[in-house]
């Protein structure tokens, strides 16, 4: 049977466009939305836990958000139940001051009966504490491409080093249009997630760029295009194979996990998508444009 085979660094404009479209559609779904979902461990806020004393599915959850709906105004930003308790509700909404955290929890206690007569655990979080974490995210994500940039350019080259943080911030944007356009609530554990996902990309990265090593070391005088295409199709079968075993894992995490759960698995989910497809289609493809654009500077 004759391997499916296709031109990837002859064709790597339509894979830069399918790029520049998905980050597109993140913009035009950041604008259309209002913004990022923000959680307030970004905004402040305040959050209440309430012991429901049964189990809580989807219906009663959209319950709780209407009447704290109609209590605060607005919606608040997360109604979830807390962990792998089935009963303990935990929402998260705009500051409130003590008239209106007892006014929202006699609300639900009312639409409930509840037979409990107080919150579990009532907590402000200030904006001040939103802020630092948006800092710790930004030098988070820098400090890695840094670190990243620098250890590939003195394994590979310079220009190898640029295409892979290039890579990476597709990746990074691809996961923020993701968060622009179904409006996941983005708390502390974006962090976390967009930390995975660069690693987990890089390193799928670096096994294509070492093939192309090792490829260029054969045959030194052919074409860099031919060997980047060579090699990419070399390691194809790995990078699919580990990222189907990977995907299994974390949509049935997806699929079985709580409500907080899968707002930090879907996120994963489109993060792992968005490396393979740099990993294969354009991280080796920007290295060979770079690689072509030196040629021609130093031609001029």
């Amino acid at each position: 049977m004759k391997k499916i085979r296709f031109d990837i660094i002859k064709n790597r404009k339509i894979y830069y466009i399918v790029s520049l479209v998905i980050i597109l559609a993140g913009v035009i779904g950041f604008v259309v939305n209002g913004g990022f979902n923000l959680d307030i461990d970004f905004t402040g806020g305040t959050t209440m836990s309430i012991e429901m004393g049964e189990g809580l599915d989807r219906a009663k959850l959209d319950r709780v958000e209407t009447v704290a709906e109609q209590v605060l105004g607005e919606k608040p930003s997360v109604v979830q139940k807390a962990g792998d308790s089935e009963s303990l509700l935990v929402i998260k909404t705009k500051e409130l001051d003590t008239e209106q955290r007892d006014t929202l929890f006699q609300a639900i206690k009312e639409e409930f009966s509840l037979a409990v007569e107080a919150p579990e655990s009532t907590e402000n979080v200030s904006a001040t504490v939103g802020e630092d974490i948006r800092n710790r995210a930004v030098l988070s994500v820098s400090v890695a491409a840094v670190l990243m940039l620098i250890y590939i350019s003195i394994r590979f080259e310079f220009m190898s080093g640029v295409a892979a943080v290039v890579a990476l911030l597709h990746d990074v944007l691809v996961m923020l249009a993701a968060y622009a356009i179904f409006q996941i609530p983005m708390s502390s554990t974006f962090i976390a997630a967009m930390l995975t996902i660069i690693g987990y990309s890089i390193n799928a990265t670096i096994i294509v760029f070492d093939r192309t090593r090792e490829n260029r070391k054969k045959d030194f005088k052919r074409p860099f295009e031919e060997v980047a295409e060579e090699s990419i199709w070399q390691t194809m079968t790995r990078s699919i194979n580990t990222t189907v075993t990977t995907l299994l894992t974390i949509t049935m995490v997806y699929i079985f996990g709580v409500t907080s759960v899968r707002n930090f698995a879907l996120p994963l989910i489109i993060g792992i998508i968005a490396g393979l497809y740099s990993s294969i289609f354009l991280s080796s493809s920007i290295w060979t444009s770079l690689r072509g654009l030196r040629r021609k500077k130093k031609a001029n």
